[in-house]
């Protein structure tokens, strides 16, 4: 992991920060002033479950997984967040205390912003806070979904909706590369890694996907949208 110097200017131009259309030209500068950058490689911890918020974050490029650890050991990786996206919004806003993790899945590029910079942002520019509230309340949603998938949802329909996930969110595309290792996978599942192969190995014999190594590719989108709706 490579470090910026925090007194390095930034060039706001370069963060496509969202909604930074509703920013006046000050309130720009403010952040570019008060930001700095950090580069991380693949499985480098961005921040840990149980330690003190400072920063907003923001990822330039990149993809990040966000995850819970409970008892034993046992982890649950509740997303993957995506470039052009703040980072552990939901955290920061409502705890002073990250309440899970995130790491780099692969080499990415974040932006951390002072978090009393960006409290004062809010207070000053209500279109800006309102944007957020957005951002929050679909985050929330999306973790609420994902709950009742996991509770009500059998194997195969749990596999599906992890498939849909990145073909429809993360790549936009029927053919992808899993960044994820088996174990990853059968986290974000909320299943075993044996039950998670076993189960992609049926799909495979049934035609449902085309599997070799890493790379997936749905071949009966029609199935696997029937299997998560069916659950």
């Amino acid at each position: 992991m490579s470090y910026f110097s925090p007194d390095q200017s930034i060039d706001i131009k370069h963060f496509n920060l969202p909604f930074m259309n509703l920013l006046t030209e000050r309130q720009l500068e403010d952040i570019a002033k008060s930001s700095n950058v950090v580069q991380y490689k693949n499985h480098d911890v961005i921040f840990l479950q149980n330690t003190r918020t400072s920063h907003i974050m923001f990822i330039k490029s990149g993809l990040v997984k966000i995850y819970k650890e409970g008892r034993n050991g046992k982890v649950l990786i509740l997303r993957i967040d995506t470039p052009n996206n703040f980072l552990g919004l939901m955290s920061v806003f409502g705890h002073d205390i990250h309440q899970f993790s995130a790491a780099a899945i692969d080499n990415a590029e974040i932006y951390f912003i002072d978090i009393n910079v960006f409290r004062n942002l809010i207070n000053e520019n209500g279109l800006f806070a309102q944007k957020l509230m957005n951002v929050l309340s679909a985050e929330g949603l999306f973790l609420f979904d994902r709950f009742m998938s996991q509770s009500h949802k059998q194997l195969p329909g749990r596999i599906a909706d992890v498939l849909l996930y990145f073909s429809e969110k993360i790549y936009h595309s029927n053919s992808f590369y899993f960044p994820l290792t088996r174990r990853e996978l059968a986290e974000l599942a909320g299943t075993t890694k044996e039950s998670f192969i076993r189960t992609l190995t049926e799909f495979k014999n049934d035609k449902i996907i085309d599997l070799e190594g890493a790379r997936v590719e749905i071949m009966s989108m029609k199935i696997i949208k029937t299997l998560s709706e069916l659950g």
